[in-house]
């Protein structure tokens, strides 16, 4: 079996939910530590991405613009960028070998998929893979109330063995700006990964 610890390739998917401050600020943090990213980011996302952060895509050296605006340009060559419709990209195929996935912020319609099953984009496939390779997915879900069946979908994609981890900031560090808050999320994700990071204070007891 591969060893994936030793693996330092992560797949992150940004959908269309709201929250895309999320996954700009964890593709920093990865590329920051020199970990190679495949980033998916689905069509309603990149409306999401405009409008809450005004970046706009075009598909010319999509990685190096990507790159430039989460502030990473020395570190273009450890991202790659592929379409929602890729359906050939490697990253769809179980023999492909990452330390896992993350999808953030991750829409109700993105967790219905995964929960059941659905490969009908590279974004619900590599969720899939994840999955079946008993690799890490950590799911980031924004959306608020919740009805009984986003909490049923949720429950379905825990019990296949994603981590849900929920935009939910705490707030007993005392937050000042909404990059502190930002942060908090993100470190929790990066818990979840395995990967070392001080990005939020931790409870020390009183």
């Amino acid at each position: 079996m591969p060893d994936l610890k030793s693996n330092k390739e992560y797949t992150v998917a940004i959908t269309g939910a709201s929250g895309s401050i999320y996954g700009k600020r964890l593709l920093q943090e990865l590329l920051k530590r020199d970990f190679t990213v495949s980033l998916v980011i689905s069509e309603p996302a990149k409306l999401v991405i405009k409008h809450e952060l005004g970046f706009t895509f075009d598909e010319d050296n999509v990685s190096i613009k990507i790159a430039d605006w989460v502030g990473m340009l020395d570190k273009a060559n450890r991202l790659k960028y592929y379409r929602d419709d890729d359906l050939m990209a490697p990253i769809c195929s179980g023999s492909h070998i990452t330390s896992g996935m993350v999808i953030i912020p991750c829409s109700m319609a993105t967790v219905a998929s995964v929960a059941n099953g659905l490969s009908s984009s590279l974004i619900e496939r590599s969720a899939d893979v994840a999955l079946k390779e008993s690799r890490i997915l950590v799911i980031v879900p924004r959306e608020t109330p919740l009805s009984r069946i986003h909490l049923t979908n949720l429950l379905k994609v825990q019990e296949a063995g994603a981590k849900v981890v929920p935009a939910m900031p705490a707030f007993y560090n005392n937050p000042k700006t909404i990059e502190d808050i930002v942060d908090f999320v993100v470190g929790k994700v990066l818990d979840q990964m395995g990967v070392e990071h001080n990005l939020y204070k931790r409870w020390q007891g009183r």
